[in-house]
């Protein structure tokens, strides 16, 4: 028998979350219509033990934001339970009693005030928890935050547009340390950048979990960064977790054939001349989702029972699972690849 898994720190129960997109009432009293809700979630479960990281991966519109406004608790879900550290977040409790939680966005210079100063900017969770008391003492905090993410003391006096865009991205991440938080959700935190900084912030967030013992929430659409990055990863489609596994198991083995067509489609020099077919179909709308497994239309594997049932997450192989009839039933056929492509991305090169 294998270890057991370590117990989880940040945990999502059947979290689902819909939004209403009705028309006004009283054109649809004049219509006929009916109220009409965007399914952005749908019974959402997961698991990430402390100082690991879960990536969350899809296509655009399939949930991934919600699901990290959720677990911030930004977003309250329509049902489902969000527990951190073993506090459920969304429950009423005294100000201060929850667990300390802070995001990082996609885009640095947006997330900043452009009107304040970096000892400010940084400052500012300092000043919202009462610690430290005086602003020399903050001064002295923020000049020991910004020489953690690689950033000199004297950075403190100037604005964020006095800044190249990986620079502002290190004074997001050290304000959101400021907070001391436990859970950090990082929201497409380099898609913003260059791919050299990529590799250096990336390298940076990985240290400083390391250091200070941080559980990631890591969303992108680069898989690359993804496999460098994830100790676990989700794979959503259409508000749903199709398929979730360790990292090195999923990009070497996929199993639910839209992850399959995902890695397929990665761009791959050793692929130049080789047919490859796109990934077919757009996202169906989560206003009217198909009947079955969401998936069905653009699944080259899907029958009858896919498009009238709707496959649940079970065990497969190597701590994977999936939500697909055809994988459960032995149609996957492994040994055939969906498309034409080449291997699954490589990681990023530590030494960047």
């Amino acid at each position: 028998m294998g270890a057991p898994d370590p117990p989880a720190f940040v945990r999502l129960e059947g979290v689902s979350c819909a939004f209403d997109v009705s028309p006004p009432w009283l054109e649809r009293l004049l219509q006929g219509g009916r109220r009409q809700w965007l399914r952005a979630v749908e019974e959402v479960s997961l698991a990430i033990p402390r100082g690991t990281t879960f990536a969350l991966v899809g296509e655009s519109g399939c949930g991934k934001t919600t699901v990290a406004r959720i677990a911030t608790g930004l977003q309250r879900p329509t049902r489902g339970r969000v527990e951190i550290g073993g506090i459920d977040i969304h429950a009423r409790r005294p100000r201060g009693a929850g667990p300390r939680v802070q995001m990082i966005f996609q885009d640095p210079y947006a997330s900043l005030n452009p009107r304040w100063k970096v000892a400010d900017i940084v400052a500012e969770p300092l000043r919202a928890r009462g610690a430290p008391k005086g602003r020399r003492a903050r001064r002295e905090r923020v000049a020991e935050l910004l020489r953690l993410v690689g950033l000199a003391p004297e950075d403190m006096d100037r604005y964020p547009h006095q800044f190249s865009g990986g620079q502002r991205q290190r004074i997001s991440i050290a304000r959101a340390l400021a907070g001391e938080p436990e859970f950090l959700v990082c929201d497409e935190p380099t898609s913003a950048l260059d791919v050299s900084v990529q590799a250096q912030i990336l390298n940076l967030m990985k240290d400083l979990q390391r250091r200070l013992n941080l559980t990631y929430l890591f969303i992108s659409h680069d898989l690359a960064v993804v496999r460098f990055m994830a100790d676990q990863v989700g794979v959503m489609y259409l508000g749903r977790l199709v398929e979730v596994g360790p990292a090195e198991r999923l990009f070497a083995a996929p199993r639910h054939p839209y992850t399959r067509l995902l890695l397929a489609a990665v761009p791959d020099v050793a692929a130049v001349g080789r047919l490859r077919a796109p990934l077919a179909g757009e996202v169906p709308s989560p206003i009217d989702p198909p009947s079955g497994c969401a998936f069905h239309p653009r699944c080259p594997l899907a029958d009858a029972r896919c498009r009238r049932e709707r496959p649940e997450l079970r065990p497969a192989s190597g701590g994977v699972r999936v939500a697909c009839h055809a994988v459960a039933e032995g149609r996957d056929d492994m040994d055939r690849p969906l498309l034409e492509a080449g291997p699954a991305p490589r990681a990023l090169d530590r030494s960047s």
